[in-house]
C-alpha cells in the first residue's frame, strides 16, 4: 500500500507526541517528520518533501502563515492543513488566502483527523464546520461590512494596543495609511473610535486577543 508522507509542525512536544501516535496507528500514513516552529518547518519539509503537512499557526521564531507561503512556494504540490485552536477571521482569512488546503480545529475527534488528511492528500479543501460557518457567514455580509486583510492586520495591532506609530513601522507603512485604514474601519464596523472598532470586532470574532 502506498503511504501518505507526513509531517507534523507544532510547538508544543506533547501535541506533535499526540499526533504521531494516533497518525502511525493509520496503516496508510507515515509521519516521516516534525517541527517546532516555522522556519524549522520549512527546513524540514523541502528536505523531506512529504505529500501533507499539519500546520498549527501560533509558533514561535516563523508563525505559521509565514511558514505555509515559503512552503507552497518551494513546492506547490504540498497539500497543507492547518491544525490549530483558533477560529477567528484575523486566524482563518491570512491562511486560506496564504494557500492551506485545509482548517481543522484541535478539538476534533481521531476520525475527522483521519478522513481530513485523506481528504487533504486527495488535494480536496476540508474545513472545520466553524470555519466554513464563518467564511460562508463572511461571503454573505455586506460588503462594506467586509474588512480587508491589511485592515485586519491593522486592527489586530490595535487591539494588541499599538500606536498608529507602532503598527506603521510594524507593517512598514506610513503613519498616514495607517489612519486611512483605521477610517475604513471604523465605517465598516460602525463605529467611531478605535476602542469600539476593537470591542465590535472581538465581539463578532473578527479579530482575537489569544495571541
Amino acid at each position: 500500500m502506498s503511504k501518505t508522507r507526513l509531517v507534523i509542525v507544532d510547538d508544543h512536544p506533547v501535541v506533535r507526541d499526540g499526533l504521531r501516535g494516533m497518525l502511525t496507528s493509520q496503516p496508510d500514513f507515515e509521519v516521516v517528520g516534525e517541527a517546532a516552529d516555522g522556519e524549522a518547518a520549512v527546513q524540514v519539509v523541502n528536505s523531506l518533501v512529504p505529500h501533507v503537512v499539519l500546520l498549527d499557526l501560533r509558533m514561535p521564531v516563523m508563525d505559521g502563515v509565514k511558514a505555509l507561503l515559503a512552503i507552497k512556494d518551494a513546492n506547490p504540490q504540498i497539500q497543507v492543513l492547518i491544525l490549530t485552536t483558533y477560529d477567528s477571521d484575523a486566524d482563518i482569512l491570512p491562511a486560506i488566502e496564504a494557500g492551506a488546503s485545509g482548517y481543522l480545529l484541535k478539538d476534533c475527534t481521531r476520525e475527522e483527523l483521519y478522513a481530513a488528511v485523506r481528504a487533504t492528500a486527495r488535494g480536496e479543501t476540508v474545513l472545520a464546520p466553524a470555519v466554513a460557518a464563518r467564511l460562508v457567514g463572511r461571503m454573505r455580509a455586506p460588503a462594506e461590512e467586509q474588512l480587508s486583510l491589511r485592515e485586519l492586520e491593522v486592527l489586530q495591532l490595535v487591539a494588541e494596543g499599538g500606536s498608529n506609530s507602532d503598527i506603521a513601522t510594524r507593517l512598514h507603512i506610513s503613519q498616514a495609511t495607517v489612519k486611512s485604514h483605521l477610517i475604513h474601519i471604523f465605517g465598516k464596523l460602525g463605529v467611531s473610535d478605535r476602542t469600539a472598532a476593537v470591542t465590535a470586532a472581538l465581539k463578532r470574532g473578527i479579530i482575537s486577543l489569544d495571541q
